[in-house]
């Protein structure tokens, strides 16, 4: 019996260890988990092992599709970091070969504006599973301000990337999303479920309002 008591711990410890990471993640203020820093990356490293993400499967796939939040990254690049008083979101629509980085304030003027950098996004076909690299090229960048009727004020120049970027997305479920970028740093994100991808993500084809000549 002792056994089957082990072996049955076994098998719950990946969803343990997932949802202790999460609790670390979802602490207040934002921020809070890097004083936890060695177990965050204890945990992240476990269960890149236990649960890796395979985006070569249709459920994986679509789960990638939403609006992330970071809570945690091993970089200390000031756009990569997280802090109480910002929200570093990632709006990524797979389905449409679209992502969106968004940075603006936390708390009710959030909504007024933000600096974001759009991207093409393309899931890069794996000589052995799982596929988990997705390549991104980003496009535009500038200001996203707030939407007035059908419209949404913007700002966005196009950007010349010079170098080729991608993200490893190695962990991921409903609410869970753990990813190594293309220069090793680890990013831990959770997803923003209060949050709308169609009304975040700026149109393709938008353009600024004609002038009526006055």
């Amino acid at each position: 019996m002792r056994a089957e008591e082990q072996a049955e711990g076994m098998a719950r410890l990946p969803d343990q260890q997932r949802d202790e990471l999460l609790q670390l993640l979802r602490l207040e203020p934002r921020g809070a988990a890097h004083r936890q820093d060695a177990r965050v990356q204890e945990l992240f490293l476990a269960l890149e092992q236990s649960q890796p993400a395979d985006l070569s499967r249709p459920a994986d796939l679509a789960q990638l599709e939403g609006v992330w939040e970071l809570r945690w990254s091993s970089s200390r690049q000031p756009y990569l970091t997280v802090a109480p008083w910002l929200e570093n979101l990632q709006c990524l629509s797979p389905s449409q070969g679209r992502g969106l980085n968004l940075l603006r304030l936390g708390g009710p003027l959030g909504s007024l504006a933000g600096i974001v950098v759009e991207a093409s996004l393309a899931v890069l076909p794996a000589e052995q599973p799982p596929s988990q690299r997705v390549q991104v090229r980003f496009q535009r960048g500038g200001w996203l301000g707030p939407r007035l009727g059908d419209q949404r004020l913007q700002w966005l120049r196009h950007v010349n990337q010079s170098f080729p970027a991608w993200l490893d997305i190695t962990v991921l479920d409903r609410d869970l999303r753990l990813c190594r970028g293309n220069a090793g740093t680890l990013f831990a994100l959770t997803r923003r479920c209060d949050l709308d991808l169609d009304a975040l993500l700026p149109r393709c084809n938008q353009q600024p309002r004609p002038s009526d000549g006055r």
